[in-house]
Protein backbone atom coordinates (compact mmCIF):
# COMPACT_ATOMS: atom_id res chain seq x y z
CA UNK A 1 0.00 0.00 0.00
CA UNK A 2 2.74 2.13 1.17
CA UNK A 3 4.03 1.88 -2.95
CA UNK A 4 0.97 2.92 -4.33
CA UNK A 5 0.89 6.05 -2.75
CA UNK A 6 4.38 6.79 -3.24
CA UNK A 7 3.65 6.23 -6.65
CA UNK A 8 0.63 8.44 -7.06
CA UNK A 9 3.01 11.35 -5.56
CA UNK A 10 6.05 10.63 -7.58
CA UNK A 11 3.39 11.20 -10.68
CA UNK A 12 1.77 14.25 -9.09
CA UNK A 13 5.11 16.07 -8.59
CA UNK A 14 6.89 15.36 -11.48
CA UNK A 15 4.82 14.52 -14.24
CA UNK A 16 2.86 18.07 -13.98
CA UNK A 17 -1.06 17.99 -11.60
CA UNK A 18 -1.88 21.44 -13.35
CA UNK A 19 -5.15 23.07 -13.39
CA UNK A 20 -4.38 25.13 -16.53
CA UNK A 21 -1.76 25.32 -18.65
CA UNK A 22 1.57 27.24 -17.66
CA UNK A 23 1.45 31.07 -17.94
CA UNK A 24 4.43 33.27 -18.34
CA UNK A 25 4.29 37.19 -18.24
CA UNK A 26 6.76 39.95 -17.68
CA UNK A 27 7.45 43.98 -18.52
CA UNK A 28 10.07 46.07 -18.32
CA UNK A 29 10.44 49.98 -17.46
CA UNK A 30 13.64 52.26 -17.26
CA UNK A 31 13.43 51.44 -13.29
CA UNK A 32 13.47 47.57 -13.88
CA UNK A 33 11.98 44.36 -15.12
CA UNK A 34 9.25 42.05 -13.04
CA UNK A 35 7.79 38.82 -14.32
CA UNK A 36 5.58 35.51 -13.38
CA UNK A 37 4.89 31.95 -14.06
CA UNK A 38 2.37 29.95 -13.09
CA UNK A 39 2.48 26.58 -13.67
CA UNK A 40 3.57 23.27 -12.74
CA UNK A 41 6.83 23.08 -10.84
CA UNK A 42 7.42 19.70 -13.28
CA UNK A 43 6.77 18.80 -16.82
CA UNK A 44 8.13 15.49 -17.91
CA UNK A 45 10.79 15.79 -15.44
CA UNK A 46 11.84 18.73 -16.51
CA UNK A 47 11.78 21.64 -13.80
CA UNK A 48 9.74 24.12 -16.37
CA UNK A 49 9.29 26.49 -13.25
CA UNK A 50 12.83 27.03 -12.82
CA UNK A 51 13.76 27.88 -16.31
CA UNK A 52 11.58 30.98 -15.94
CA UNK A 53 14.60 32.21 -14.41
CA UNK A 54 16.26 31.65 -17.60
CA UNK A 55 13.33 33.53 -19.62
CA UNK A 56 14.14 36.41 -16.99
CA UNK A 57 17.55 36.84 -17.22
CA UNK A 58 17.27 37.04 -21.40
CA UNK A 59 14.27 40.09 -20.53
CA UNK A 60 16.70 41.82 -18.15
CA UNK A 61 19.73 41.78 -20.20
CA UNK A 62 17.87 42.63 -23.55
CA UNK A 63 16.17 45.82 -21.05
CA UNK A 64 19.77 46.52 -20.36
CA UNK A 65 21.39 46.36 -23.94
CA UNK A 66 18.39 48.53 -25.30
CA UNK A 67 19.07 50.93 -22.06
CA UNK A 68 23.08 51.41 -22.74
CA UNK A 69 21.62 51.87 -26.61
CA UNK A 70 19.63 54.90 -25.46
CA UNK A 71 21.96 56.38 -23.03
CA UNK A 72 20.12 55.60 -20.03
CA UNK A 73 23.06 54.03 -18.36
CA UNK A 74 22.05 51.29 -15.65
CA UNK A 75 22.89 48.45 -13.27
CA UNK A 76 20.80 45.76 -11.71
CA UNK A 77 20.50 46.40 -8.01
CA UNK A 78 21.25 43.33 -6.16
CA UNK A 79 20.10 44.37 -2.44
CA UNK A 80 16.56 45.16 -4.27
CA UNK A 81 15.73 41.86 -6.49
CA UNK A 82 12.55 39.89 -4.98
CA UNK A 83 11.84 36.30 -5.14
CA UNK A 84 8.99 34.00 -4.78
CA UNK A 85 7.89 30.64 -5.20
CA UNK A 86 4.85 30.08 -3.89
CA UNK A 87 3.02 26.51 -4.14
CA UNK A 88 6.96 25.02 -4.68
CA UNK A 89 7.10 21.48 -3.32
CA UNK A 90 3.58 21.05 -3.80
CA UNK A 91 0.90 19.29 -6.02
CA UNK A 92 -0.64 22.50 -7.61
CA UNK A 93 0.67 25.32 -9.55
CA UNK A 94 3.66 27.25 -8.47
CA UNK A 95 3.63 30.73 -8.22
CA UNK A 96 7.23 32.31 -9.67
CA UNK A 97 8.15 35.84 -9.06
CA UNK A 98 11.19 37.58 -9.62
CA UNK A 99 11.38 41.63 -9.52
CA UNK A 100 14.89 43.33 -10.85
CA UNK A 101 15.33 46.53 -10.13
CA UNK A 102 17.57 48.90 -11.87
CA UNK A 103 19.71 51.68 -10.46
CA UNK A 104 21.35 54.53 -12.78
CA UNK A 105 25.38 54.98 -12.60
CA UNK A 106 27.24 57.66 -14.15
CA UNK A 107 28.77 56.40 -17.04
CA UNK A 108 28.98 54.28 -19.61
CA UNK A 109 31.80 52.35 -18.49
CA UNK A 110 30.00 51.87 -15.18
CA UNK A 111 26.78 49.88 -16.79
CA UNK A 112 26.57 46.27 -16.99
CA UNK A 113 24.67 44.85 -20.31
CA UNK A 114 24.62 41.27 -19.96
CA UNK A 115 22.64 38.98 -17.05
CA UNK A 116 22.41 35.79 -16.36
CA UNK A 117 22.01 33.32 -13.45
CA UNK A 118 22.79 30.04 -11.79
CA UNK A 119 20.68 29.01 -9.54
CA UNK A 120 18.67 24.91 -8.08
CA UNK A 121 15.87 23.87 -6.84
CA UNK A 122 16.97 21.25 -3.39
CA UNK A 123 20.73 21.37 -5.00
CA UNK A 124 23.72 23.65 -4.57
CA UNK A 125 23.92 26.32 -7.70
CA UNK A 126 26.97 25.51 -9.54
CA UNK A 127 28.13 29.02 -9.47
CA UNK A 128 32.21 28.17 -10.50
CA UNK A 129 31.08 26.21 -13.81
CA UNK A 130 28.87 29.17 -14.65
CA UNK A 131 31.32 31.55 -13.86
CA UNK A 132 34.00 29.68 -16.05
CA UNK A 133 30.97 29.40 -18.94
CA UNK A 134 30.72 33.53 -18.70
CA UNK A 135 34.45 34.47 -18.45
CA UNK A 136 34.12 35.07 -22.22
CA UNK A 137 31.88 36.69 -22.82
CA UNK A 138 33.38 39.45 -20.09
CA UNK A 139 34.66 43.01 -21.20
CA UNK A 140 38.03 42.17 -20.79
CA UNK A 141 40.15 43.31 -17.80
CA UNK A 142 36.66 43.29 -16.28
CA UNK A 143 34.95 40.66 -13.83
CA UNK A 144 31.44 39.26 -13.08
CA UNK A 145 29.77 40.76 -10.69
CA UNK A 146 27.33 37.93 -8.59
CA UNK A 147 24.89 38.46 -6.02
CA UNK A 148 25.01 37.24 -2.61
CA UNK A 149 23.09 33.82 -2.65
CA UNK A 150 19.12 34.08 -2.36
CA UNK A 151 17.00 32.06 -1.35
CA UNK A 152 13.36 31.55 -1.73
CA UNK A 153 10.76 30.17 1.70
CA UNK A 154 10.01 26.86 -0.89
CA UNK A 155 13.76 26.29 -1.29
CA UNK A 156 15.00 27.80 -4.74
CA UNK A 157 18.24 29.38 -4.96
CA UNK A 158 19.97 32.02 -6.99
CA UNK A 159 22.64 33.60 -8.05
CA UNK A 160 21.69 36.73 -9.89
CA UNK A 161 24.66 37.49 -12.35
CA UNK A 162 25.66 40.60 -14.60
CA UNK A 163 28.70 41.71 -16.56
CA UNK A 164 29.75 45.00 -19.15
CA UNK A 165 29.61 42.49 -22.39
CA UNK A 166 32.37 42.65 -24.32
CA UNK A 167 30.79 43.33 -27.83
CA UNK A 168 28.26 46.28 -26.57
CA UNK A 169 30.74 48.25 -24.34
CA UNK A 170 33.86 47.25 -26.25
CA UNK A 171 34.69 51.63 -26.21
CA UNK A 172 35.38 50.69 -22.34
CA UNK A 173 37.95 48.09 -22.82
CA UNK A 174 40.92 49.09 -20.39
Amino acid sequence: MHSFFSSILYILLFVGCTSSEPKTTFSCTDAGCAGTYIGPEFIRFSDVAHQFSNTMSRVVGDKLKELYGKKNYVKVYFSGIQMSTEGMNGIGDVEYKLYFPFEPVSSECQAYTSFDHVGGWDHTPELELRKKALKKAVLPGEELAISPLMTTREGLQEYWIQWKNKKVQRNCSK
